[in-house]
This record gives C-alpha cells, sequence and structure tokens, in this order.
C-alpha cells in the first residue's frame, strides 16, 4: 500500500451520472467531460463507468487524449475542444474524432485529409457568445458555416458555445447569452442540418436551467461530486463526491510547549501535546499555501496542519485526539467517520477553486479504485 493515495469511488460516479441523467430536458443526451484525466479522477476509469451507464458521447482537451479513449475500447463520439492540428489530424480520422473548429484554415486542412482518406469528419463549430474565450463571434457564424459546408468531406456536427455565469446567483446573463445561442443556430441553418447537435449547458446550467439544453449537455465537475464555483446545490441535489485523498501517519512524538515546527517555526507549540508526521507534501499536491491553515481527519475528528508544509513531509497535532498511533489513517479530502473535508473547504484554504483541488490531488498521487456493489438503475 502506498503511504499517500487518491481513492476514486467509481459506484459514486455511477450515482452522479443517473442523477445529472434524470435531471435532463426531453431529447437532450449527456457529453460527459472527461479531460485533464477526468478532472484527477482518471480519464480511462471515468469513460469505461460511464460508458457502461450509457454515456455516447465524450469531451476531451486534446486529440492525443481522444486516441487513448478509443484505444481503451471508447465509443460513440468524442469531441475534442481545443481541435486539432495539422500534425495531429490524421489521429482524428483513424480514431474518429471530432475537433471542434474556429478558424478556417483549420476547416480547409481538415476538408484535404478526409478528401485523400475517403473518411467524411465531423468537427462542431465553436461560438464565442459571452465567454471571451475560444470560439467565432455571432457575426460570423454565417460566412463561416456557408464556407464549411462547401469544404469536400468535412461536416457540421454540432454547434457549441459556453456559459461563464451559470454558477452566479444572477440568472439574467446566462439566459440572455442562451438567447444569443439561439439567433446563432438560426445563423448556422440548423434546420437544414440532419444531425447537427446543439450544445452549451455546463454543470451548473444543467441543474439550474433546463430550457438551456438543447440537444447536448457537457457536465463535468457535477459528475465528480462537486458544485461548480460559486453554486452550492452539489450536496441538495444528491451528489456524492467521487474522489478521497487519504494517507498514514509514520511518526507520533510528545513535544513540550515552545517547540517550533518545521522550516521557519511559523508555528510553536503553546502547551504539551503530539505532533503526527505525514508522508506527503507539495510534491504530492499539498500545497504550501496551505500551511497553518488546512485541516485533516484522524479517528474521524478533525486534527489542524502544523508549521510549514514541507517537499515530502506534513505535521498536523492532535494532541486533543486520544490514542492516535503510527499507522493511522488520516483523511485530507473526503470523509472518516461522519466528519468531511470537502473539495471547496480545500480551496478555501488554498485561495483557488474546488476544480483544481481535484486536478492537483488527483494527478499528483497514486489512484486506488473502488466500486461498491451496484445500486439499481
Amino acid at each position: 500500500m502506498n503511504s499517500h493515495w487518491v481513492e476514486i469511488d467509481l459506484a459514486a460516479l455511477r450515482h452522479n451520472c443517473r442523477v445529472l441523467r434524470r435531471r435532463l430536458a426531453p431529447g437532450a443526451r449527456m457529453l460527459a467531460v472527461v479531460k485533464s484525466d477526468a478532472y484527477g479522477h482518471g480519464m480511462l476509469a471515468a469513460a469505461r463507468t460511464l460508458q457502461g451507464e450509457g454515456v455516447t458521447a465524450f469531451g476531451v482537451a486534446e486529440v492525443h487524449e481522444g486516441v487513448l479513449l478509443r484505444q481503451a475500447g471508447i465509443k460513440g463520439d468524442i469531441v475534442v475542444f481545443l481541435g486539432a492540428d495539422q500534425d495531429s489530424l490524421p489521429e482524428v480520422t483513424r480514431h474518429g474524432l471530432q475537433p471542434v473548429v474556429f478558424d478556417r484554415r483549420q476547416v480547409a486542412a481538415i476538408s484535404r485529409l478526409a478528401c485523400q482518406t475517403g473518411i467524411r469528419i465531423g468537427v462542431h463549430l465553436k461560438v464565442d457568445t459571452g465567454m471571451g474565450r475560444l470560439g467565432i463571434l455571432p457575426a460570423e457564424v454565417a460566412g463561416f458555416v456557408a464556407f464549411l459546408l462547401d469544404q469536400e468531406g468535412v461536416y457540421l456536427a454540432g454547434v457549441m458555445s459556453h456559459f461563464p455565469m451559470a454558477d452566479t446567483a444572477d440568472s439574467g446573463p446566462s439566459q440572455e447569452q442562451n438567447r444569443l445561442f439561439a439567433e446563432v443556430l438560426k445563423r448556422a441553418g440548423r434546420a437544414g442540418e440532419s444531425g447537427m447537435a446543439a450544445h452549451i449547458a455546463n454543470s451548473a446550467a444543467l441543474l439550474r436551467y433546463p430550457d438551456v439544453h438543447w440537444d447536448l449537455v457537457r457536465p463535468g465537475i457535477a459528475l465528480y461530486g462537486c458544485a461548480a464555483g460559486n453554486d452550492a446545490w452539489a450536496g441538495g441535489d444528491g451528489l456524492k463526491p467521487v474522489m478521497s485523498f487519504k494517507s498514514r501517519i509514520i511518526q507520533v512524538k510528545e513535544v513540550p510547549a515552545g517547540t517550533g515546527v518545521s522550516y521557519g517555526h511559523t508555528f510553536v507549540t503553546s502547551r504539551p501535546g503530539r505532533l503526527a508526521v505525514l508522508p506527503l507534501g507539495y510534491n504530492d499536491g499539498f500545497l504550501r499555501v496551505l500551511s497553518n491553515r488546512a485541516e485533516v481527519l484522524v479517528r474521524g475528528r478533525r486534527a489542524p496542519q502544523r508549521g510549514r508544509i514541507c517537499m515530502n513531509v506534513t505535521m498536523i497535532e492532535v494532541t486533543d485526539i486520544p490514542g492516535v498511533v503510527a499507522g493511522d489513517e488520516v483523511v485530507l479530502l473526503g470523509a472518516q467517520q461522519g466528519e468531511r473535508i470537502s473539495a471547496e473547504e480545500v480551496a478555501g484554504w488554498m485561495g483557488t477553486i474546488n476544480y483544481e483541488v481535484l486536478c492537483l490531488f488527483g494527478n499528483s498521487n497514486p489512484r486506488v479504485y473502488v466500486a461498491e456493489e451496484e445500486e439499481p438503475k
């Protein structure tokens, strides 16, 4: 057993998929976002689990992720959000991927390859309706679509956009953006494109605004049981956190009052007590910024982190928790004996968001997958 690990609960992932599917508007399908190694949960395990739940569309950031999914036996549509450059286009055709497009040169290059291989390639047009990030502007849509449809071997599999404010209390900006997206779809000639999928809804929009679900919804953070940004709906909607981060104590020692702890002695004990040492640090994603801020769970109780977090070592105080010994399990993220430390709480200590916490912990540590007995569908 590793001295520290992230535990991925695939039963919770299945549960969340079912919860979210029940929230879909009639006719809408789920495009599960598994980019960035499924937010640290492990892309292949997550995609296999979701495919087992009947999910038929997946979203990745880059072509190599889509290739890995195909090599792992994942079927259905795989949409590549960052598109494909000239070097990766052969992989797009070889593995039946659907790149996002936002530049006419991309489309022309895809068309040339399609003609060479005799394979039609579906693309998704990214339109910037308010995110201020990737995509063409709404005024460019009609001309871009006309150009795209004139390119041999390329077809419009989807038109997409993204909400920047669906997780905020004010629904006005998102509703206005959705109205603009509806105009975009008219300019794209939606009625004349059989099978073209419209999609704009992320996790927060999926749960809050059923009128914006269109043909596909793209849940990411919600699949993994966490709230999107400032939204606080996750627990109320019955979603279950999928990731835990755990370790084991390697030493417990009695120290007198006045003991300085770790580099710089940023914490000095004010009374006699007990310190426990954990074999992990900022190399493992438990960042130095958490020093003297974080708490962990030991024997179902909260223990404060003490002193500066080191590269491979972290200290906690267990003075007020009876019976703690070396070998005891410690939870840095997740639940223990009815107490829980959430990704949102850790993010607050770090001054960031839960997405970053999941990616950081999940991609910095060995993963252990657990799957309890399946619940009825």
